[in-house]
C-alpha cells in the first residue's frame, strides 16, 4: 500500500474550520510545508500569538483528522505564532494610557501602604517574563549545552547524570538533539516506550535512569528534516507527555551550538540551570562563550564549566599529553565568574564503553575516569541546593 501523500493530507485537512468559522485552515493560509516520514506527518498552523492559547482546540483537530487517515501511523502538529510588529498590528494594538488620578491624602490615623521601591521593577522597562509550566514530579530540570558539536557533550551528558544516580539521587535524562539522538546507543537501550494513556509514554529505563529520545520513535537511519516548530512540537511532548514520575533531577543533553531550537527550549523549558561542556582550545571556549550567553540572555543560571578531553595519558609510558591544551576551560570560568565544575581526561576507556552502551560511570564505577563524574555530579547538585537557598526576599521601605 503507498503511503500517504501531502495532497491527501491537505484534502483532509480542509475539513477543520478556520478561526473565522468560515474558511477551512488550509484555504486561510494557515498550514505549513507538509513533511512525511514513515507515514508519519509533520506541519505547523501559523495563528495570532495572542490566539495561540485559545485556539489549542484547531491544533489538536487537525492532528485528529490526520491521525485518522488511512495509511498515517502518527502525526505532530505544531501552532506556529507569529507576532507582527508595528504600532497598527491587531496583535499588539497601541494602548494610550489614562491620564493619572491625583493621589488623595490618607485619612489621619491610617497606616500608608508600602512602598515598593522604583529599582524593584522589571529593570529597564522590560515586561515580568512568562512563567514556564513546570513538569509535575521533576524537582530540577538542568541542560547540558555546548557551543559546538564534537566537545563529547552527549558523552558527558549521560556519565553525568548516572553519576547523579551513582550519588543517590532519582534522575532522568531526555535527549533533545533531535537531529543526532544517542542515548539509545550510549544506553544500549532497544524498542519503542509504551503508550500509558492517550499521548502519555513511559520513559524507557536503563542502569537507573529514566530514558526519552526521539531515537525511541524514529528508525536509526532516518534523516531528521524537520523545521523549527516540529522540532520544539516533538520536544515538547518528549518533555510534558512523558510519565516521568518523581525525579529529583531531569538532565536534558541539549543540541549543540546556539540556533533557533536552542534558545527556544531555554525560553520554554523552566531550567534551573545550564552545564556548558567545552575542550580546551580557544575555538572550542570562544563557542562555549557563545552558550553561556545565550543562556544568560534569557536568565537560566549557569551552573558551571566541564573541561572535556582535558589531557591525555599514553596507557603504554603514563606520559601526560595536553593535545589540545589545558587548563583553558578554567581560566575561562574564572574570567566570566562561572564555577568550574571539573576536568575529564581523554582515554580509550570513555570512548569504548560509550560505544558500548556500558558508560563508564556503570561499566568500571571504582575507577577515576568514574569518579570523576561522580565529582562534578557532586559540584552540580550543590549548585541546584545553592540557587534554591539563595531565594530573593521582598524589601520594603
Amino acid at each position: 500500500m503507498a503511503g500517504v501523500t501531502k495532497t491527501e493530507v491537505l484534502e483532509q485537512l480542509k475539513t477543520v474550520t478556520g478561526p473565522d468559522f468560515n474558511s477551512n485552515i488550509v484555504e486561510l493560509g494557515l498550514v505549513s510545508d507538509i513533511f512525511i516520514a514513515d507515514n508519519k506527518v509533520f506541519f505547523s498552523i501559523t495563528v495570532p500569538a495572542a490566539r495561540a492559547q485559545e485556539l489549542e482546540p484547531l491544533r489538536a483537530a487537525a492532528e485528529r483528522v490526520v491521525k485518522a487517515m488511512p495509511g498515517v501511523t502518527g502525526a505532530v502538529v505544531a501552532l506556529t505564532a507569529e507576532k507582527k510588529g508595528g504600532p497598527t498590528s491587531d496583535d499588539a494594538p497601541r494602548v494610550t494610557p489614562s491620564p493619572r488620578p491625583a493621589q488623595r491624602p490618607a485619612p489621619a490615623g491610617a497606616t500608608p501602604p508600602p512602598r515598593v521601591p522604583a529599582q524593584s521593577a522589571q529593570p529597564h522597562g522590560h515586561a515580568a517574563p512568562p512563567v514556564k509550566a513546570g513538569v509535575p514530579g521533576v524537582g530540577a530540570i538542568i541542560a547540558v549545552a555546548s557551543g559546538k558539536g564534537g566537545v563529547g557533550k552527549s558523552t558527558t551528558a549521560v556519565n553525568l547524570a548516572l553519576g547523579l544516580v551513582a550519588n543517590g539521587h532519582r534522575v532522568g535524562i531526555l535527549d533533545a538533539d533531535i537531529y543526532g539522538p544517542s542515548m539509545p546507543r550510549l544506553l544500549n537501550l532497544h524498542g519503542k516506550p509504551e503508550v500509558v494513556s492517550g499521548r502519555v509514554l513511559k520513559p524507557m529505563e536503563g542502569y537507573g535512569l529514566k530514558v526519552m529520545s526521539i531515537g525511541f520513535l524514529v528508525e536509526e537511519e532516518t534523516p531528521m528534516i524537520w523545521r523549527g516548530p516540529m522540532v520544539m512540537s516533538a520536544l515538547t511532548q518528549m518533555l510534558r507527555e512523558v510519565q516521568w514520575g518523581d525525579l529529583d533531577v531531569l538532565v536534558v543533553d541539549m543540541p549543540p551550538g546556539t540556533g533557533d531550537a536552542q534558545l527556544t527550549m531555554a525560553q520554554q523549558v523552566p531550567l534551573a540551570g545550564a552545564v556548558i561542556v567545552s575542550t580546551p582550545q580557544d575555538l572550542a571556549l570562544i563557542d562555549a562563550r557563545k552558550g553561556l550567553n545565550m543562556f544568560r540572555k534569557v536568565d537560566v543560571p549557569l551552573l558551571g564549566i566541564i573541561e572535556n578531553m582535558s589531557y591525555f595519558i599514553a596507557p603504554d609510558t603514563g606520559a601526560r599529553y595536553d593535545i589540545f591544551g589545558h587548563g583553558g576551560a578554567r581560566k575561562e570560568a574564572e574570567r566570566l565568574g562561572v564555577p568550574f565544575l571539573g576536568e575529564v581526561p581523554l582515554v580509550m576507556e570513555i570512548r569504548e564503553t560509550s560505544d558500548s552502551g556500558r558508560p563508564v560511570v556503570v561499566s568500571n564505577p571504582h575507577g577515576p575516569q568514574a569518579q570523576a563524574y561522580r565529582d562534578i555530579a557532586a559540584k552540580v547538585w550543590n549548585q541546584l541546593q545553592g540557587a534554591k537557598r539563595a531565594a530573593p526576599a521582598i524589601v520594603f521601605e
